[in-house]
């Protein structure tokens, strides 16, 4: 057994923990005795980090904000880039979702590089390492999903090549992991559930992962076991205080494990067809997710029969339900269930036609997230994924 483990270097976690930002930020830094430029990167709805802007200028951290607004482009990184170079950004603080947090890791590191983001993206640029670390990110997540503050790639949509793609280096890990569930109580039910089945497959993709190792399957069985309790609460009553944390629990969990176990299909459909059609990414994770699970069992068991991967399905299922006789099949329908139950969507409500498909199928089998599934896919398997959850 090998495995290596990547971590951001610090990681403080709990309610109310977002008051203490100021001094940690300072402390990123070495708490140094002059003013700090930071770049601070923050979603569509400004006036909710107000108080956080007005934090850190009393604690003499400058912060300069730069909205980010959906998912983030190419285009949206390079804006950013000329900000954080303009201002002489010291730091990089994002404070929002799993997008603007990936906005921040990808504006510090290309600011901290020369050339433009095609020279380091993957697939549809050269792909070149990162040779200069990025400037200090401070992650503060405000919703439970990505697990971005963990994780050491971001990931930039490129409209006119139709893909989302990652940015990605071990520089990339941010400096300061702040989760304080507390941010996540005003978050609405349509993104609670999004964001937490996003969370719910970051957590069971990498388990099966044939990349798994003790670390990510100790996070991963306890991230299982916090979602299947907490989500429908944390989606039905906002202001449960237990549910939101274990659901921010559980994306901290996942962007740990995927960070060193890799996800699978679901992710790497759900790349590129995010990339395709504006559409959120966890309500297509969540989409994706039984017919992916369905599809590996068979594959597993027509074509890898003893592979520890069929264990851990069931294993999943015996966590999710509850049921120490549930196997595999019960774990895929407990998650279907779950779907309907939060409302998620069909394929087609966001724009995906039949004609798509193939497309679509091609472009997954090239992305990095499929390296992690537990067997390799057929393109017909492929296929058969998009055309159910269509």
């Amino acid at each position: 057994m090998h495995f290596e483990i990547a971590t951001p270097t610090r990681i403080v976690f709990g309610d109310g923990a977002v008051a203490g930002l100021p001094a940690l930020v300072r402390e990123v830094l070495g708490s140094p005795a002059g003013a700090v430029a930071a770049l601070m990167v923050v979603g569509s709805s400004l006036g909710r980090t107000t108080a956080i802007r007005q934090g850190l200028k009393f604690a003499g951290v400058d912060a300069t904000p730069f909205q980010v607004s959906g998912e983030p482009t190419v285009d949206v990184a390079r804006q950013g880039v000329e900000i954080a170079r303009r201002i002489g950004a010291h730091v990089v603080v994002a404070v929002g979702g799993g997008s603007v947090l990936d906005a921040g890791k990808a504006v510090a590191a290309l600011a901290a590089n020369e050339g433009d983001a095609f020279d380091y993206l993957e697939v549809i640029g050269r792909g070149l390492p990162l040779s200069r670390a990025s400037i200090p990110v401070v992650a503060v997540p405000t919703t439970a999903g990505s697990g971005s503050e963990v994780t050491r790639n971001a990931v930039l949509a490129s409209p006119e090549h139709g893909v989302k793609v990652s940015l990605r280096s071990a520089t990339m890990l941010p400096r300061l992991a702040l989760v304080d569930p507390e941010l996540t109580h005003g978050v609405p039910p349509e993104v609670t559930a999004s964001t937490g089945l996003d969370a719910f497959t970051q957590v069971l993709e990498p388990f099966v992962s044939h990349q798994a190792n003790p670390f990510t399957d100790a996070l991963a069985r306890d991230g299982l076991a916090r979602a299947a309790r907490s989500l429908r609460r944390a989606h039905a009553h906002g202001d449960d205080a237990d549910a939101r944390r274990d659901m921010a629990l559980t994306s901290l969990f996942g962007g740990l494990a995927l960070a060193n176990a890799r996800l699978g299909a679901v992710h790497g459909l759900a790349g590129p067809l995010g990339g395709m059609v504006e559409s959120p990414h966890g309500a297509v994770c969540a989409r994706l997710l039984p017919f992916v699970m369905e599809t590996n069992l068979a594959a597993l068991r027509s074509r890898a029969p003893s592979s520890a991967a069929v264990g851990r399905y069931d294993e999943v299922a015996r966590i999710v339900t509850g049921r120490p006789d549930a196997v595999a099949e019960d774990g895929v329908e407990w998650v279907r269930e779950l779907g309907a139950a939060l409302a998620i969507r069909p394929l087609r409500d966001y724009g995906v036609r039949d004609a798509d498909v193939p497309v679509i199928a091609d472009k997954a089998a090239r992305a990095s997230s499929m390296k992690g599934n537990p067997i390799e896919l057929t393109p017909a398997e492929l296929r058969g994924v998009l055309e159910r959850a269509l």
